[in-house]
This record gives structure tokens, sequence and C-alpha cells, in this order.
């Protein structure tokens, strides 16, 4: 059925390359994804394979509402499906948008086909009234400007429509970079392309290699198993923490490694990346952009300074070892990578931190963080909802204080759907006009990868409403709240419990209770608040009697009431 192929396509000498294609005028990060698939085509041409292309989900973070992570998971899936159901030997997936990255190194479960990820590239800098570069982080700065009277909204709006001005990502070390770098570090993108400038021709040529490369895998049979593995996972961590990357790479990280049944929890983050010191001068960590990366030597240059921290055996999908391509890599500037002797910050790689909001761990970014605000205790201001939040923000009534916590709950997969960027919440207009610009944020939810601030992205999803079991369901407003980042406490064992913690304690933490039944209860019923009477247990089970004993001869008809 596949027409217009010659005779030799089928004889089984030319293995058949499915290109995975999530290029979408929806999706203006991989509105050029097109041209580097027909790039990828032509190098599967060249080597002898049989290139077939195919459109797939395209998401973006951007325009998606309420977030694009709510179909992280059914994009992935979508391919894996697709391209286990057809004969193909091999797949390239390419990426540009946030939770496209992550979706394209989702490995299937199955000991699968050959895949390789291929990169889109970020774009070009862009000068603005407001700004000498402009970029995706200068969003949340230029709009505090505006809300706190430093900046009109005409000059605004001028610098947000500047800030991308030619194809690709976000050039700032964001999510969309992140997961690039972190692909190359798992193995999955060929070394030494990702952080590539999209409107750069050496992205198709890139793109032309991967497309001879996957011919070969097919046969080496050389499948995701073999690349993503625990070595290569714990590479991934450590140069997370040397790019200062975005903290949802650890979402998206944790679950790559639970699909393959790896052993990488997030106290890996924390022993293996938290002691790493930041090397990459970007934004928002830094000043610079992706552009200024790339000149200064790129990825591979970050990783070789880091090299006794990276598993020499782990392998990528050369066929070789992730250190085998850090010989050549030099850094030509050292205000973009520093040295590791000289580094940005000491020890300022991801941190997990646990306490009473977080028994399961939170996630801190302190590379992007205001350094005094690591140590922190203050008042809490608290949030239910994102519209409560958005309806008291700027109420001049608000008891809010330059010391406040700011705490917004009910935005994890429990309480709202697909856990959405909101983590990195707009200061108070009170703070703004005074001059603060950075207060302590804790949130549920997730915070964007071009943001910059002391935000607390809590992985506990349970802080949806009070009916809800989490801890976050039960902070009070002006309750006393203390942040602490490193030096960071080892705490207790798995496990342990508090020593105030033990059964009947009147001050251990009471949490509600919520049944599958009530839940359902109330999405039928919006609004009620009250629970239904609940009947004798002697006839409860007389009803339950009466329902099994009821055969379909004698059902009631539809004027006749059920039991």
């Amino acid at each position: 059925m596949r027409r217009g192929l010659p005779a030799s396509a089928f004889d089984g000498t030319r293995p058949h390359i499915a290109i995975a294609n999530t290029a979408s005028d929806l999706v203006p990060c991989n509105m050029h994804l097109t041209e580097v698939a027909r790039s990828v085509a032509n190098g599967i041409h060249e080597a002898g394979g049989i290139p077939l292309e195919s459109p797939v989900m395209g998401l973006g973070e951007t325009l998606v509402r309420p977030t694009a992570m709510l179909w992280r998971n059914l994009a992935a899936m979508q391919m894996e499906e697709m391209f286990r159901a057809n004969p193909v030997d091999g797949v390239v997936r390419s990426a540009a948008a946030t939770r496209r990255s992550p979706r394209c190194s989702w490995p299937p479960r199955p000991s699968g086909s050959p895949r390789w990820s291929c990169p889109a590239g970020r774009c070009s800098r862009a000068p603005s009234a407001a700004s000498r570069w402009v970029r995706g982080t200068d969003v949340w700065k230029l709009s505090e400007d505006v809300r706190g009277g430093g900046l009109s909204e005409q000059d605004f709006l001028a610098s947000e429509s500047s800030m991308i001005r030619s194809k690709g990502h976000c050039n700032t070390m964001g999510t969309a970079s992140t997961m690039g770098l972190v692909a190359e570090a798992l193995g999955m993108v060929s070394p030494g392309l990702a952080g590539t400038p999209a409107p750069d021709a050496r992205l198709l040529e890139g793109a032309h290699a991967s497309g001879r490369r996957i011919v070969e895998m097919v046969g080496e049979e050389l499948a995701p198993r073999r690349v993503i593995t625990e070595a290569s996972v714990r590479n991934a961590i450590v140069a997370l923490a040397a790019i200062g990357g975005s903290t949802n790479a650890v979402v998206h990280l944790l679950a790559i490694a639970g699909r393959l049944g790896l052993d990488i929890s997030l106290d890996d983050f924390d022993s293996v990346g938290a002691d790493v010191p930041p090397l990459v001068n970007l934004q928002p960590s830094g000043e610079n952009l992706m552009d200024d990366l790339f000149r200064a030597g790129g990825f591979l240059a970050v990783l070789k300074e880091v090299r006794d921290l990276l598993d020499p055996g782990a392998l990528t999908v050369s066929g070789r070892p992730l250190v085998d391509h850090l010989e050549d890599a030099r850094a030509w500037d050292p205000d973009v990578i520093a040295a590791r002797e000289d580094p940005l910050q000491e020890k300022a790689g991801i941190a997990v931190s646990r306490g009473d909001l977080a028994p399961g761990g939170a996630i801190v970014k302190p590379s992007a963080a205001t350094p005094a605000a690591l140590r922190h205790r203050g008042p809490a201001v608290v949030f239910d909802s994102i519209e409560d939040f958005r309806a008291r923000i700027d109420d001049p009534d608000l008891e809010v204080e330059e010391d406040s916590v700011l705490v917004l709950r009910g935005r994890g997969p429990k309480g709202y759907p697909g856990m959405p960027e909101v983590s990195n919440m707009p200061l108070p207009r009170k703070p703004l006009e005074r001059g603060v610009r950075d207060m302590v944020r804790i949130c549920d939810g997730r915070m964007s990868g071009t943001a910059y601030g002391t935000v607390v992205v809590a992985r506990d999803p349970g802080g949806g409403r009070r009916r809800a079991a989490g801890p976050r369901a039960h902070r009070r407003h002006h309750r006393p709240g203390r942040r602490r980042a490193p030096p960071r406490r080892r705490g207790r064992p798995r496990g342990a419990r508090r020593p105030h913690a033990e059964r009947g304690d009147p001050r251990r933490l009471r949490r509600p209770r919520e049944g599958l039944a009530e839940a359902l209860r109330r999405a039928r019923h919006p609004g009620g608040h009250r629970r239904r009477p609940r009947l004798p247990r002697r006839i409860q089970r007389l009803r339950g009697v009466a329902r099994v004993a009821l055969s379909p001869r004698d059902a009631p008809t539809s004027g006749a009431p059920a039991p």
C-alpha cells in the first residue's frame, strides 16, 4: 500500500524509517520543522533507507490552555502506539516546544526499534525599546514593571512582539533549551547538535547526518534501552545542574526513567546534582542567551568541565560513549561558560527540600533565586485557587508585606488539570510599588523554565481543595512559615516518623478524607456542599441484596421505580 515506491523498497534490504514531524501552525516553535524533516529524509535516502514522514500531535506551552503538560503522556502514547503498529524499522523524532522535547526522548516500553531525536533549534535574539536583548525571561520582568508603574503598556507590547523574531524556540535556558541539551546528555541526540540555532544552516546539516545515522542504527540494532540507562540519566542530572536548567526537567526525567523501570528517584537529583556548580551564564540564572552559549563553545564544552562526574560507559546514538565526544570541546568565552574552578555559584544545582508542606519533596532552583531569600521566615499569604489569586493579588486591602510567603494551592495534578506553570506567580501590587521584585513563592504546580525568582515547586500534588488530602490544603493565612534551601538538611530516613506524629497525639495533622463516591457526587452536583444523609447499614445491606437478586426478567419497566 506504500504507493510510488520502487520494488527495491520491499526486498528487505532497505529499512523503512518514520519521521515524526511535529510541525504545526498552532505551535510557533515547531512551524519550521517540515524543512528539518526534509533534510532528515535526504539523509535517509542517501544511506539507502526509505523515509516515511508522518505528522504527530503538536503541543506548545505558550498558547495551549490550560497547559500543554495535560497532554504530554497522550502525545507520547500516540507516537509509541502508531509507530509500533506500523511496519517501520526506525524513527527520527523532531521537537522544539517544551512539552515536545521530553516526549520525543520518550522510550518505548518494549525493546523497540532504533530512535533518534533531532532538535529544532532556538530563535535569534532581538533588541527592543525596553531592553538591549529581549528574551523569554524579560516577559516576566517587564510585566512586573508595567504593574509597578515603571513601564508603559505600549512599550511592553512592543518589546513582547519583538521577542521571537525568527523560527525556533525560546533563546533562554527555558524548558525547551534545557530538554534539548538534556536529551543530548541522555544520548538521544547527536553529540554537539543540541543548541544549534534554528536559522543556522548547520542545523539542517545535522538533520541530514541524523537521517544517515538512523539507517546505520537499524543494522546495529541500537535501541533506546541500550542508550537510556541509569548511567545516562545520572549524566543528564549532572548536565542539568551545570547548565542551570529548568525545574521541569526533573518531572520529565523521572517520567522517562519510570517508563523504562530505572531506579531513579527524586533523591538522585539531590545526591548527584545538588553539589554541581552552575557554569553557564544564561538567562534566567545569568545574563546571556543561547546564541552566546553556541558561540562560546556549546554544550560539549560545558560537559567537559564536569567530565569527572559523568559515567564513562553511557552510550549515545552515535554508538560511542558520551565522554568520547568531549576531547575536542573547548570553551572560548569564560564570561559565558565558566571554568569549574571559578563557577558562577557554589553548589547551586537543583535543590530538593522536604518539610511539613512537602513531605514527598519540593524542588528549588537556587541559581535563579535571590540568595538572601534561600533562608527565609515570614507570614504566609494563601490563595486557594488561581481564580482566588487573580481576584485578590492587587487588592489594596490584601495583608501582604515584603517578607510574606505567597502560597498558591490547588495547581497540582489532583487539584487542577495538567499541573500548569503558575508557580512563578506575579507579585502583589503593594510590594511592587515599593520596588520589590522577588518574594518567596510556594506552589504545587510547575514553574516556567524562562522564569526567575525564589520559587518552591512542590512535588506533592494533593494541595487542592481542603477536602483533598494534601499538606498545603491545611496552610492558614499569616501562619509564620520558614523556607530553607542550602545548606541542605539530610533529615530522617524514609519511613521514620516525627516524634510528635504518633497516633493519638493532638499535634498530629489530621487530613480529611474523600472517597470516590463523594468525588463523583460533587462532580454531578457542582456547588452542592451538603452530604447526602447516610442510611443505616442494615438498610444499605437490604438495598444491596435487592439489587443483586433482581434478574433481567424481573427488571422494572421505564415507568416503574427501581428498588
